[in-house]
């Protein structure tokens, strides 16, 4: 299973992603994360996140980024 770096204590638990083990992060323990580590505003956090994250495809052990909102929401994104 690929692994984020810095990200160790935003694990959650693992999934199957294409037949294979991944990793699941919380997506808002990563931004937290940043906004920590990186000195980053939430805005720039949520940037990050998106384009050198989770905008980065390794493959079937690509590890997934889980949002804690539900499809119900009016904030949904």
């Amino acid at each position: 299973m690929l692994t984020c770096d810095g990200f160790e204590k935003a694990i959650i638990g693992y999934g199957t992603h294409f037949s294979s083990d991944v990793i699941v992060y919380s997506y808002d323990e990563c931004v937290n994360i940043l906004m920590k580590r990186d000195k980053m505003t939430h805005e720039e956090a949520l940037e990050w996140m998106e384009y050198n994250v989770c905008g980065a495809w390794l493959g079937a052990n690509t590890p997934v980024f889980l949002r804690n909102k539900h499809l119900g929401d009016d904030n949904y994104d």
